[in-house]
């Protein structure tokens, strides 16, 4: 069955940045209360329901790049697989032909599986990109979430820079991408989870709207995206929480600490639960999140596309 074109290269770096912008501002204090949850200090010495707005600044300055590269990665790669599977579609079809086996290659080498499989590629690498601009923005963002530097974005910032004289460029640079690995670690399985979720249910929204008449090449519009965006990303944010936790507290230690002694020492001190700390919230604010980013994205995808 036929499918809308993918975005350009322009079309996904606007249409992600006006997306992460979108998402980034209108969830902000949810996004508060879920870091303050996972802190160490707890939630009311972390500023409990005060100053849900702490941080905004840092949030701003990474959404709109961070959504932007992932998305220009993300449209990338999943345009050069779709093309290559496409060429070994039309190769196996060739030989099929060739061979009178009434094109029963065709099938396999087109499965939803594999398109499945591209999603996940694709996001997964698009994650991977956004991070470089995500994790220092992260890192000064739930910082000042947690009453750190005095709930300042900018205090949080010149208090690492303040390290130079002691550490280095090396060790300024690797207090900003702190928790680099445990967020690209839950990036990425939450991506894969979402991303081909949010994909099959926009394939299946096209192809409920061409069984009604609709052009075979018409995509689903913002309203419907946001739909299927909340409730993958519903899906997603539950089953990552553990992952999202063990990334909050890495961040927010005094003293840089590995991944593995963080999950030792929580699980020894306080048993599973902690793991599914702020899952309400999060749960929450990304099935909101995953509606506005993804619906966001859709529209401006839509709009863009009738005019670039």
């Amino acid at each position: 069955m036929a499918q809308p074109a993918n975005p350009s290269f322009t079309t996904a770096l606007l249409a992600g940045g006006i997306a992460g912008t979108t998402v980034d501002l209108s969830l902000f204090p949810l996004d508060t209360l879920k870091t303050r949850l996972q802190s160490h200090a707890g939630f009311f010495p972390s500023g409990g329901f005060r100053g849900v707005y702490r941080g905004v600044g840092s949030a701003l300055v990474g959404s709109a790049p961070g959504a932007a590269f992932f998305f220009c990665t993300y449209e990338g790669v999943k345009d050069f697989l779709s093309s290559a599977r496409r060429r070994r579609r039309d190769e196996d079809a060739m030989l099929a032909g060739l061979a009178g086996s009434g094109g029963r290659l065709v099938g396999m080498s087109d499965s939803a599986w594999t398109e499945a499989l591209e999603h996940m590629a694709a996001a997964s690498l698009g994650e991977v990109a956004a991070c470089a601009v995500r994790v220092p923005t992260e890192v000064v963002k739930q910082r000042a979430q947690a009453g750190q530097h005095g709930g300042s974005s900018v205090g949080a910032v010149r208090a690492i820079l303040s390290q130079y004289g002691t550490v280095g460029f090396t060790g300024v640079w690797r207090e900003l991408y702190r928790g680099w690995g445990i967020t690209v670690m839950r990036e990425v399985p939450f991506t894969v989870l979402q991303f081909p979720l949010w994909e099959a249910l926009k394939g299946w929204g096209r192809r409920r709207k061409q069984s009604a008449g609709a052009p075979m090449t018409a995509d689903v519009g913002a309203g419907e995206s946001a739909l299927y965006g909340s409730i993958s990303g519903a899906v997603a944010a539950g089953i990552t929480t553990p992952l999202d936790v063990l990334k909050t507290r890495v961040m927010l230690s005094k003293e840089r600490e590995s991944v593995f002694t963080v999950l030792r020492d929580l699980f020894a001190n306080h048993g599973v639960r902690p793991f599914f700390a702020g899952i309400g919230p999060r749960v929450m604010w990304i099935s909101a999140g995953g509606a506005i980013f993804l619906g966001s994205y859709q529209w401006a995808v839509n709009a863009l596309q009738d005019t670039l």
